[in-house]
């Protein structure tokens, strides 16, 4: 009588495998697979062949702690099919003497995750023998067509998927900066943190093998990574878990996960200026130092984080998992409190910008992620490019957390379709009215239907340059198309809430008047007093220096114009938060009739040095009003004051395994002492870890280099990033890329 097969030994064939499934940089070690893309494996066996006719070979893969054959956590396939329908494909490829070697294919919806893989072997009246073949991570698979992140662009791929560091804009419209950012997905253990942070969301922590069986759609996944954020969350999304179990409904779960100020959270936000216990989120320049940190700390919020923290970390865990993602930076961003598309501004009679009642603020520049996936809960034609807010700003069914909204949607002004498509049309097209404050009373002054939403950017593919994306989130301002879609949401907006019996008291539909007033241009004061004011820079603003400009006003009448203008500068965060004056000017301009004329206007460095905010932002505004005219005029310029950077040079060619050294040069820029100064360089695939290097005090003006030593152990095209900070400044930072040789 024939024995019993018997497994001796596995080989996963990991490096082989991985190379395959694009998931070499993460490990050669461990079995790093895509869904939908098979895999090969060989069993070696101890006392003979595998024999066709005499045993039954069937392999099973389990995820999550409570694995199970209906919600697809677990499967059971064989390699001849007799085990019933399975999702799950086993082939066979090559049976040796002693050895058999298959094929073994997850389906493209299969739960994302951690797998344990068995097999059981039925041979001919004889028992069955099961064994552990060993634990394999599944991802999502943008190279695979049925998989829902399916990406047909192989350049798009790399760049959103494959590479591993980046450009986040920052500045103002007027001053767009790039900032070099080490994304690092394929980094030793990131990974792990990456399901980590699935593990400890509060989906997982209510209903583990709920949320484990709907790890195969990404938009759900999206939502869970974005959205584990606040104690007071906790009710609203255990009984969301409860009334959704389709993975079409249920996008919880990365952005909740980010913008955490819960126990188990990575990052904590903080807008407050306050940052002594915490790092300053300007100085962060990679997502690899946070990640380690929560995970080293027993899943601590780390301290702190603004928008573009929140996107890098979301962007850096999405890519790992597999999900084609890259970060956005809207300039001039909406963030619209009661969803009536208007964000309404308060001034006071010097132009100094008011703290409001209703919150409505007009962010300088905010970050958000845009996520590449089908969208079966939606109508055709909405998949694609999804965007997914980490930062926390308002709740959606109970949480923090926004998206993933179609961008097609957006530019349509389909507000209705999920998930918060309403809040993120906003921050791109809502109109903007301004208000003056005095004796108690709010004068209108204008409306704005071009302020919201400008130079929206991204990362270009394979290059450093960036990408203007407004077009794909709304038409050209003013024309009829982008006034229609707006009255479009806005109607779709108020029907909403007229079916709302909480809302429907205070909401009114649109009249024919409104509806047309809405749609032409609103008449600026200018116009009525035909006078124009316009402010120009005289000389870059940099920081450590006066900041010199006039204001033009310009006569557009027949009419002599006697102008009062009062001028002032304040300082702001960007969010739009504002901070106290520090500079006011009153003008008296005569104009005769058709004439233009500047006012001068210096602002010391010794004036404005004190009051600035990390985000180095000052806002100058004049209003004007003119003798025989009731109307005011506003007119403001943000002005962001700049560093010089950090330059960074490679000594010598870059080779994998082989001493690099790299010179870092810096400088103060400022006309003082700068003490704890510290200066941090790292670059995935070049340094096993953030470098800090402790500088100590610079003098005036100072300049400094120092060189560093690493050994690259990643080949390809590699960056260099770095950041100085010190007692005066948190971010003066520089970038090199490297292409690093596989050998001599």
């Amino acid at each position: 009588m024939e024995q019993g097969l018997e497994v001796a030994l596995t080989d996963l064939q990991s490096a082989w495998n991985n190379l395959q499934h694009h998931t070499e940089e993460i490990s050669s070690e461990r079995l790093l697979v895509r869904r939908g893309q098979a895999f090969n494996i060989t069993l070696y066996f101890r006392n003979r062949s595998f024999q066709p006719g005499l045993d039954n070979v069937i392999f099973m893969a389990e995820t999550g702690p409570l694995p199970d054959l209906s919600n697809g956590t677990r499967a059971l396939f064989s390699l001849t099919g007799r085990h019933g329908p399975s999702p799950w494909i086993a082939l066979l490829e090559n049976n040796g003497a002693s050895s058999l070697e298959v094929s073994l294919c997850a389906p493209p919806t299969a739960p994302v995750g951690r797998y344990l893989l068995k097999v059981h072997i039925d041979s001919f009246q004889r028992s069955v023998t099961a064994y552990q073949l060993g634990e394999f991570i599944l991802l999502f698979n943008p190279w695979c067509p049925e998989d829902s992140v399916y990406l047909d662009s192989e350049p798009q791929r790399q760049e959103y998927v494959v590479n591993d560091y980046g450009f986040i804009y920052q500045g103002n419209k007027n001053w767009i900066r790039p900032c070099p950012w080490n994304y690092g997905q394929f980094e030793e253990n990131i990974i792990d943190i990456c399901l980590e942070l699935l593990d400890k969301s509060l989906n997982f922590q209510t209903d583990p093998a709920t949320d484990c069986a709907l790890r195969g759609s990404p938009v759900y996944i999206s939502r869970v990574v974005c959205a584990m954020a606040q104690r007071s969350c906790k009710a609203a999304h255990t009984s969301h878990l409860a009334e959704e179990k389709d993975a079409s409904k249920c996008l919880y779960m990365v952005s909740l996960q980010i913008n955490s100020n819960d126990d188990n959270g990575v990052l904590n936000g903080n807008w407050s200026e306050n940052y002594l216990d915490g790092i300053n989120p300007a100085e962060w320049t990679g997502s690899v130092a946070i990640l380690k940190q929560w995970h080293a700390t027993g899943c601590q919020p780390v301290r702190y984080g603004q928008c573009w923290v929140f996107a890098a970390i979301m962007c850096t865990v999405m890519r790992c998992l597999g999900i084609p993602t890259r970060v956005i930076t809207n300039f001039d961003s909406g963030h619209d409190t009661d969803g009536n598309l208007i964000i309404d501004e308060y001034y006071d009679s010097t132009g100094r910008i008011l703290e409001n009642k209703k919150k409505d603020t007009v962010w300088n520049f905010h970050v958000w992620n845009e996520c590449w996936m089908a969208r079966k809960d939606l109508p055709p034609g909405y998949g694609g490019w999804q965007v997914l807010d980490a930062t926390p700003q308002e709740t959606s069914n109970g949480l923090y957390c926004c998206g993933p909204a179609s961008v097609r949607a957006i530019k349509e002004g389909e507000v209705d379709l999920n998930y918060d498509t309403a809040f993120a049309f906003s921050m791109v097209n809502a109109d903007c009215m301004s208000w003056l404050v005095y004796g108690g009373k709010e004068q209108k002054i204008h409306r704005e239907t071009n302020t919201v939403g400008n130079f929206i950017s991204t990362k270009s593919i394979q290059s450093n340059e960036r990408d203007d994306i407004t077009e794909n989130y709304k038409y050209i301002e003013g024309s009829p198309q982008e006034r229609q879609v707006f009255l479009k949401a806005l109607q779709k907006l108020r029907a909403g809430r007229s079916e709302d019996p909480h809302q429907a008291s205070t909401s009114m539909p649109l009249s024919e008047d409104s509806l047309r007033r809405l749609h032409m241009p609103s008449l600026q004061p200018s116009d009525v007093v035909q006078v124009s004011l316009k402010f120009q820079l005289l000389a870059p603003p940099h920081m450590g220096q006066d900041i010199s400009f006039v204001l033009l006003a310009l006569n557009m009448s027949f009419q002599f114009k006697d102008l009062k203008v009062n001028l002032s500068a304040q300082s702001l965060l960007h969010d739009g938060s504002p901070l106290l004056a520090f500079w006011q000017d009153t003008a008296f301009i005569t104009l005769s009739p058709e004439e233009a004329k500047t006012h001068s206007c210096r602002i010391p460095y010794s004036q404005y040095s004190q009051y600035l905010s990390t985000d180095k932002l000052i806002r100058i505004s004049a209003l004007g009003e003119e003798k025989s005219s009731p109307e005011k005029i506003l007119v403001d310029k943000i002005i962001t004051l700049a560093y010089p950077g950090i330059i960074i040079n490679v000594l010598g060619a870059a080779i994998v395994n082989q001493p690099l050294s790299i010179q870092v040069l810096f400088s103060n820029p400022l006309s003082e002492y700068v003490e704890d100064c510290v200066l941090t360089v790292e670059g995935s695939g070049l340094f096993k870890k953030q470098q800090r290097v402790l500088i100590g005090i610079l003098k005036p003006q100072h300049r400094a280099s120092i060189t560093l030593e690493t050994v690259p152990f990643k080949s390809g095209q590699r960056q260099i990033q770095a950041n100085l900070r010190s007692n005066k400044f948190k971010d003066i930072k520089g970038y090199r890329n490297v292409y690093v040789d596989l050998r001599l």
